[in-house]
């Protein structure tokens, strides 16, 4: 079929008015980071060196990893909904934190916890859950600033908060786990032996643990595995890195005395709702970077669980 120079004419109007949306958009393939039914987290941001980085960075090197679920550290949140840096990483001498938890408190109290639709919406729409909020300074927090906390995170879809131990102020924190019904995982390190957790559960029905597997041989508490076990309804989720015994050294996944494959297999055939969150610590290797061993984390895990 032939056509005359007006015909043509026509036809090339005509397609430069097509729409555009009739072409395919690529697609960000969703991150998958469920293996045989356990799900492998990422500590964000402190495993990427700063917590006060952007929620969007924050987010591109999750999706980088194929991360699907994470434990959140509140600055990237805050960040967004208006808190300024300078009360998120004050200065480092007693009075610059103590005048920036003032302010922090001042901010806290007076937004809009509504802020925080845009950053979960974000973050939804990329396949990544905020399982996990995690707060610095939680103990000096006041009774308002607490009940914030709380609501905050609910707002960012999590099941639960985490933060540092204390035996008997979680007892105070545990009173406002068990009214926002929340659960709240303690983190802790060599010092922290399981009747101290114990004790923490019994102050309330909300408390929890966040059991750091390394810190766990490192504090020479033995394998974690029979802790799990036995309180495995209390547990958050547990910090995943490999490190020796007697205090020993931070090492890279599969070097150390860490019982991480029988960790993951017990979580995977128990069927437990327990996130196995990746904490990076070990010194990076010459010739690599971060990125690149926290892949090799990633591929660790799932190989074990695939095994």
């Amino acid at each position: 079929m032939t056509y005359t120079r007006r015909e043509l004419g026509k036809l090339m109007l005509t397609a430069a008015v097509l729409p555009r949306t009739a072409l395919p958009v690529p697609q960000r393939p969703r991150p998958d980071s469920k293996f045989a039914g356990v799900q492998i987290g990422m500590n964000v941001p402190y495993n990427f060196g700063s917590r006060t980085l952007g929620g969007d960075e924050t987010l591109a090197k999750t999706l980088q990893l194929g991360i699907s679920a994470v434990e959140l550290r509140s600055q990237p949140v805050e960040l967004l909904m208006g808190a300024p840096l300078e009360v998120l990483e004050p200065g480092r001498g007693k009075e610059a934190q103590a005048a920036a938890a003032a302010q922090l408190r001042a901010w806290r109290l007076k937004t809009r916890l509504s802020n925080a639709t845009a950053f979960r919406r974000k973050w939804d729409e990329a396949g990544v859950r905020i399982e996990i909020v995690k707060y610095d300074g939680i103990y000096d927090f006041t009774d308002a600033e607490m009940d914030y906390a709380f609501k905050l995170a609910k707002a960012l879809g999590a099941r639960a908060i985490s933060c540092e131990i204390d035996v008997e102020k979680s007892k105070r924190v545990g009173q406002f786990a068990d009214r926002h019904k929340l659960m709240v995982g303690y983190h802790g390190h060599t010092k922290v032996s399981p009747p101290m957790w114990e004790t923490a559960f019994g102050y309330a029905k909300y408390n929890g643990a966040n059991v750091d597997i390394g810190h766990f041989v490192a504090g020479d508490f033995g394998s974690p595995v029979p802790f799990i076990k036995a309180h495995h309804d209390r547990i958050t989720h547990v910090h995943i890195k490999d490190r020796k015994v007697n205090d020993g050294d931070n090492v890279p996944f599969g070097q150390g005395d860490t019982p991480i494959k029988e960790v993951l297999h017990l979580i995977r055939d128990s069927k437990w709702p327990i996130q196995a969150t990746i904490e990076f610590e070990y010194n990076v290797p010459p010739g690599s970077d971060k990125m690149a061993e926290m892949a090799k984390c990633v591929q660790y895990c799932k190989d074990a669980l695939l095994s």
